[in-house]
């Protein structure tokens, strides 16, 4: 058996009866608003356990970080995952080549929601480029021997069990790691 609002239901009538325009600016004030990033893991394809992984040391160079950035208006995820890897590492992958990461969002608390992404290439014969501005510096680190991650990093890294933060829980409030 349902059980109905009587004023729950006349909102909802009220609400289908206006112009479509006018319903999308309602949801649009109502609901809440998220900046959408892409991420890229991006594994060595040749290392031995426990792997490597590609870092950043971006402005302020303070800590490494991840192949990353904000996704352009109407822009897909994983496109967005390709463009960002490729701008900062010099990496060119079709977003065919990139995978879904388990979980592939990421929502965090301060508003933003970052879409993740896996790729593997090969180290030996993959060309790392970056501009100097933007990006000070890309390189390979193992796994087990991470160099200091910028606080966001490691917070999300942790959701997939890598990091100094894994026996952490990855929403909560963490120190920056050394």
């Amino acid at each position: 058996m349902t059980r109905r609002s009587p004023t729950r239901a006349i909102g909802y009538k009220v609400f289908y009866r206006l112009p479509i325009g006018v319903r999308r600016r309602l949801v649009r004030l109502a609901v809440p608003k998220y900046i959408v990033g892409a991420v890229t893991l991006v594994r060595d394809a040749e290392a031995a356990d426990p792997g490597r992984l590609l870092l950043l040391r971006q402005p302020p160079g303070k800590g490494w970080s991840l192949p990353a950035g904000l996704l352009q208006r109407r822009e897909a995820p994983i496109v967005g995952a390709a463009r960002e890897l490729h701008e900062e590492s010099g990496i060119e992958l079709a977003p065919e080549q990139l995978q879904p990461a388990v979980p592939n969002a990421v929502v965090h608390a301060k508003g933003w929601v970052d879409m993740v992404f896996e790729a593997r290439v090969p180290a030996s014969t993959t060309q790392l480029v970056v501009d100097g501005a933007e990006v000070y510096e890309a390189a390979w680190h193992r796994l087990d021997d991470l160099p200091r991650l910028t606080v966001a990093t490691a917070r999300l890294l942790a959701h997939y069990g890598i990091g100094p933060l894994v026996d952490t829980d990855p929403s909560a409030e963490a120190r920056p790691p050394t």
